[in-house]
């Protein structure tokens, strides 16, 4: 019976990890800075947009993916108060649609359970009434319960149907990149119907 017992007690200190097969971050907007770069005739414009929360849960076993990264599309400024106004008012319309989302649908690579390694978010962009699927690669690194994690992607906006604001002298670049610097909390998420 005593061998018995232990035998079971293995069998189900061995299975603990495999029932953490998901994660789950919790952004800290306090420490996440997004940015945003547009290049223009004589000048590149250098901008930011304020993060209101994020959370995503993570199968490391299947790579999918769930949750919402938002950011407030309102909250974009690039120190000029013209051209903010016209970002606003002419491109993001940001009184209709007050935030930008990400979707996160499926994470390709794996996320280090310590130190760095590099991933790629598999999803959806919502930005000015219309949805996009993106892949966003990202650098994460980890260290004990918190995950720092850095990235850029291209958000083609003109052909996304958002508004070109090139005037006659002023041209600016179809695209735009968007850095993210970001930390989260990770916690393994038990699942209770599991054994």
């Amino acid at each position: 019976m005593h061998r018995f017992v232990l035998s079971a007690l293995g069998v189900i200190l061995v299975a603990a990890p495999a029932a953490a097969q998901q994660f789950e971050l919790v952004f800290d907007p306090e420490r996440t800075v997004v940015e945003f770069t547009l290049g223009a005739t004589m000048h590149t414009v250098h901008g930011t947009f304020e993060l209101v929360s994020g959370t995503v849960r993570y199968d490391s076993t299947t790579g999918e993916a769930s949750g919402k990264i938002v950011a407030d599309a309102r909250s974009g400024e690039s120190g000029n108060e013209k051209r903010d106004r016209d970002m606003h008012r002419k491109v993001l319309e940001s009184e209709v649609h007050p935030t930008i989302e990400l979707l996160p649908e499926r994470v390709v690579g794996e996320l280090p359970s310590a130190g760095s390694g590099d991933i790629t978010v598999v999803g959806s962009f919502r930005i000015g009434g219309g949805q996009h699927e993106v892949e966003i690669p990202l650098t994460v690194t980890v260290t004990g319960d918190e995950v720092a994690i850095q990235g850029q992607f291209e958000v083609p906006y003109v052909e996304w149907g958002l508004k070109d604001p090139s005037k006659f002298v002023l041209r600016v670049a179809k695209e735009v990149v968007v850095a993210i610097t970001a930390h989260a909390k990770i916690t393994p998420v038990i699942d209770a119907g599991a054994v």
